[in-house]
């Protein structure tokens, strides 16, 4: 076992576990392919394992390999936390969109804040990923969270991302209903009703497009598309004038004369991922990182619930692909 590793190997490492293709993962890092292959071959020899199986048709992790990619990433998140802290300018705050000041998002920003009062995490609230990949892409956010198989393949290839949570969906239903009156809803017992699901605005047609993917077959139908509602209260007004029963998450903003009930039989998954550009530095953005890993395991937040879920399968790929733009080699 050798005493120091190049951290260069162990990037080139984990270019190729996250794009499973040495081709991609080459030109994510801006070197030459023959050159990628011998980092990779050297860091195997030194580590006296093999990392990679590689055919012509794909590349895939070895148990050594899988094995080796947390520490690899633990282990350049502390390099870039080193170089951060000894740079002599100061760093530029680092946008962070959580959507709505509640779920996930804000969880794991509020853990981030808490853990590195020195750094500066300003907060947007963009109402989806859809909305938010420009402006990922464009360099005017930084950081979003959300289901990243709803982005179109072109959009996906610009950035890189870390599962975070398999997060259970609910539905929000007026309080006086029988249904609000259980802990939990049977999705069974919602056919014939119709759901709002952000239908109408197109800023979060990744969620319009899971709530129809898991209406299908069901008998449950979809609100008509109505235009971006914009902030909270108005929210609120808008779902209570038109009596919507709404799709929503476990952890979701409280409305006064509804009730949120989890759905079960089976439990249907919102897969919610850490997105940002490809190329970003900031010492921030390992800070997330490692909040989102901290609360993940102690909330077993990728852990998917026994009895039986409902997830897409090229969601379900994505989430157990690692950190970057999953894909399969060609």
């Amino acid at each position: 076992m050798p005493h120091d590793l190049d951290p260069r190997l162990l990037r080139a490492f984990l270019a190729v576990a996250d794009e499973l293709h040495f081709t991609r993962a080459a030109a994510r890092l801006y070197v030459a392919q023959q050159a990628l292959s011998r980092d990779v071959r050297r860091l195997e020899r030194e580590l006296g394992a093999d990392l990679f199986v590689r055919t012509t048709r794909q590349v895939a992790l070895t148990p050594e390999g899988a094995r080796l990619v947390p520490y690899a990433r633990r282990v350049l998140d502390a390099y870039e936390e080193l170089a951060a802290a000894f740079r002599a300018e100061p760093e530029r705050p680092l946008l962070v969109d959580i959507s709505a000041p509640v779920g996930t998002a804000h969880r794991v920003l509020e853990e981030t804040r808490r853990a590195c009062p020195d750094t500066e995490f300003v907060a947007r609230f963009h109402s989806g990923l859809t909305g938010a990949a420009p402006e990922l892409l464009a360099g005017r956010l930084d950081v979003s969270f959300g289901r990243l198989a709803g982005l179109p393949p072109d959009v996906r290839a610009g950035l890189a991302h870390l599962p975070v949570r398999y997060e259970p969906m609910a539905v929000l239903l007026p309080a006086g209903h029988p249904l609000a009156a259980q802990p939990a809803v049977p999705l069974a017992a919602l056919a014939g009703q119709t759901l709002y699901a952000g239908a109408g605005n197109p800023h979060t047609a990744e969620w319009t497009d899971l709530a129809h993917r898991l209406f299908a077959g069901r008998g449950i139908a979809m609100a008509e598309p109505f235009p971006e509602i914009d902030g909270s209260e108005e929210f609120m007004r808008v779902v209570r004038k038109r009596g919507w029963w709404v799709l929503a998450s476990v952890e979701f903003i409280d409305v006064p004369g509804m009730a949120l009930r989890p759905l079960v039989d089976p439990v249907p998954l919102s897969p919610v991922s850490m997105v940002w550009r490809r190329g970003l530095r900031h010492p921030g953005l390992a800070a997330l990182r490692t909040a989102c890993r901290a609360l993940g395991a102690a909330g077993g937040w990728l852990r998917r619930p026994d009895g039986g879920d409902w997830l897409p399968e090229e969601d379900a790929g994505l989430m157990t692909g690692g950190e970057g733009a999953a894909g399969a080699a060609g």
